[in-house]
């Protein structure tokens, strides 16, 4: 007989991978004083590209004075407005991150900690005093002063302040989920802290700083486009300095106002001017999600990943297995093993230990009565000696589970009463449990957990412990599979297992009974390989393999050599949120590529509607390339610059949402690119330039 129970449904997922960040226009207004402050020197010279058309709004100016005109005050006007837009995208995005800051300050509170001395004797401190080694008491109602790890106790931790999540959380000693924040709140017992932060370089600050981004550096992408860029501009500035000497050649003056907008328009200024703002961008859509990046470049390197690797247990599965059916040995009544598995329970603390009380109470809840031990997973004290009597004064002895032994139980009327692993009931009997190895095998095959039961030398039958895998996650290996990133689940569980559970998840590969050292090991592979590697870890013993990996994110709930190793953190300590990373690295990529390719591409239109208005009046034969029909010289010229202008506003709400992702091959994802945006980049400026010389033929001096 085998009894078994429905699970309980399971919480739905989000199958987005990244959704458009916030944009508000009263952000522009807003950004406008600091981007006229990024009008000094020191900020242009940052951007090769927008240095130059500072310098060349600069000579325009003084031209304009020297010998004023309408065409010669407009054209400059429009110069430094490029300039102060350019800025704007800047300051918008910037500002987005200084007002997170403004939020993350109210948590940082000088609180006066409780410190432990050697002798046990405690002593007020300020919280700015505290130096790494100290340990601090925090009782319920109180803050946490500084960042550390739990070192004793177990308590309620309210982080809304930091992960903006309103349920509270566990925080213990030992284990993944020691690490405390200074500045959230204990709700509930107390616990004692070791402060591993000194102050000033807190979790908080750290926080503050990143979003600001007075500490971001610029990637390699972003370098490896400036050096682009900057090739382009000195390409078009020899080009344009040329076309003096031509002109004057042909019998023409040049005009350096006129050389001046022809070469603005030429060097991709809409890509110079808004690469600053893609970058913090991409940080900023990180933020909104609570993870915290360490640098743009880990940003960057997720959108680049090869390789992806997740733990099993809470990132794949939902972490807590729960006893789902009792399968009895042949001629063992189904009562009886549950009444044993249950006894064997009592003193397990574990979620599955809890689990077994409960299937076994709701379907045999007389068995344990008749026994005169009712109660809960957890109700009898934990004992290796002598423990508390049943009702007819009988002794039981409880047997804790240890990872040693891997097995629990109890000692009652002379009989040893155990459940385990299959190996460790084995050899705790003596012999094999050949009565039960093929139902073993069975659950082990179907990613199940079996524990034998047994009472003395004779095993009674298997409690089966499923591990359900997260809905929607085949979906998201499928998205990362269109990515071209490989899956790989790392767990300590036993192959057959692991086995299982990877067909039903539907990774590409697995890695079982995995040490942290086999963690290492692949990943340094992996990158031996020529691929970037990112991976999930909370546990001390994640460390090395986060900070070998190019993307580690780090649970805010792991300890603090784990959040000190990556260079991400997850403030919701949810590891699935990786394939949200993945996805925001990519959309960074795709946007900045995307805003280059328009911004070349609108090159295009600028060469027929400037270079035809230059050399017109020598050359009638040049006005076939007019196809625009535009009114004048003079008209093209202003049109085109106002063109260059507008467009770097029209298009910082882009890049600061960034580009729509969506997990595509590279071939697909390119011709879109070049469609949209190179195909649009090439269009738009046609109509606007055109719809612009409409207004600006109606100015004096345009004819």
């Amino acid at each position: 007989m085998t009894l078994q129970t429905e699970l309980p449904p399971a919480p739905e997922t989000d199958s987005e991978l990244v959704t458009s960040g916030a944009f508000d226009a009263k952000q522009l207004v807003a950004s406008l004083p600091q981007a006229v402050r990024k009008l000094n020197p020191r900020d242009q010279a940052r951007s090769p590209v927008m240095f130059v058309v500072f310098i060349g709004a600069i000579i325009t100016t003084a031209l304009a004075i020297w010998h004023p005109s309408v065409f010669a005050w407009v054209v400059t006007a429009w110069l430094w407005f490029t300039v102060l837009f350019a800025g704007l995208a800047e300051a918008v995005a910037e500002g987005r991150g200084r007002a997170q800051a403004d939020s993350l300050r109210k948590v940082k509170r000088d609180t006066v900690a409780r410190v432990i001395g050697d002798d046990g004797s405690i002593t007020s401190v300020p919280g700015s005093e505290l130096t790494v080694g100290m340990r601090i008491v925090v009782e319920a109602g109180e803050v946490i002063a500084g960042d550390g790890d739990v070192v004793e106790g177990i308590a309620t931790v309210d982080e809304s302040a930091i992960t903006g999540e309103s349920a509270p959380v566990v925080r213990e000693s030992g284990g993944d989920r020691c690490a405390v924040t200074g500045g959230t709140v204990v709700l509930s017992d107390r616990i004692v802290v070791r402060i591993t932060t000194e102050p000033g370089q807190t979790f908080v600050d750290r926080m503050i700083a990143l979003v600001e981004g007075a500490a971001r550096k610029k990637t390699p992408n972003e370098i490896a486009l400036d050096i682009l860029l900057t090739a382009l501009t000195i390409i078009f500035l020899l080009a344009v300095v040329a076309v003096g000497p031509m002109q004057q050649f042909a019998g023409e003056a040049a005009d350096p106002i006129k050389l001046i907008a022809l070469l603005v328009c030429l060097i991709p200024t809409t890509i110079g001017a808004l690469v600053s703002s893609i970058g913090i961008a991409g940080m900023d859509r990180l933020v909104q999600r609570n993870v915290l990046a360490m640098s743009g470049r880990a940003v960057e390197a997720a959108g680049d990943v090869d390789t992806l690797l997740m733990d099993k247990t809470g990132t794949i599965t939902f972490g807590n297995r729960r006893a789902t059916a009792f399968h009895p040995a042949p001629g063992v009544p189904a009562d009886e093993l549950a009444d044993v598995a249950r006894l064997c329970s009592l003193a397990d603390e574990t979620p599955e230990g809890r689990s077994i009380v409960d299937l076994a109470g709701a379907h045999f809840s007389t068995a344990l009565e008749d026994r005169g031990l009712e109660g809960e997973a957890g109700s009898v004290p934990r004992a290796q000696s002598r423990g508390p009597e049943r009702s007819d004064g009988s002794p039981l002895v409880t047997v804790p589970f240890t990872a040693q032994t891997r097995m629990s139980g109890v000692d009652l009327d002379g009989v040893q009463y155990r459940k385990g692993a299959a190996d460790s009931v084995r050899a705790w009997i003596g012999a094999d449990a050949t009565d039960v190895d093929s139902i073993v095998d069975d659950i082990s095959s179907r990613g199940g957990t079996p524990l034998v039961v047994a009472a003395g030398t004779q095993v009674l039958g298997v409690v089966e412990l499923s591990d359900v895998v997260k809905p929607g996650m085949a979906e998201r290996f499928v998205q990362l599979r269109a990515m071209g990133i490989r899956t790989v689940m790392v767990t300590g569980d036993n192959p057959l297992t692991a086995a299982a559970i990877a067909a039903q998840a539907g990774v590409d590969d697995f890695v079982a009974q995995a040490t942290p050292e086999d963690k290492l090991e692949l990943i340094r592979r992996e990158q031996a390989a020529g691929r970037l590697v990112a991976m999930t870890g909370d546990g001390t013993n994640d460390a090395p393999a986060l900070a070998q990996a190019d993307v580690g994110l780090a649970m805010n709930t792991g300890t603090s050599a784990a959040k000190e190793a990556g260079n991400m953190v997850d403030l919701d300590s949810d590891p699935t949120k990786l394939i949200e990373v993945v996805g925001i690295g990519k959309q960074l990529l795709i946007t900045r590529g995307a805003l280059t390719t328009f911004s070349l591409a609108n090159d295009l239109a600028k060469y027929f509607a400037i270079l035809p208005a230059l050399f017109s009046t020598v050359y009638p034969q040049l006005d076939a390339l007019n196809v625009m029909h535009l009114h004048s010289a003079q008209s093209a010229i202003v049109s085109a610059v106002v063109f260059n202008a507008l467009v770097i506003v029209a298009l910082i709400p882009l890049s600061l949402r960034g580009v729509t992702y969506r997990a595509v091959s590279p071939a697909r994802l390119l011709r879109r690119n070049l469609l949209i945006y190179g195909v649009g980049g090439v269009i738009t400026p046609f109509i606007g330039i055109w719809l612009i010389d409409l207004l600006v033929r109606l100015l004096p001096g345009m004819g």
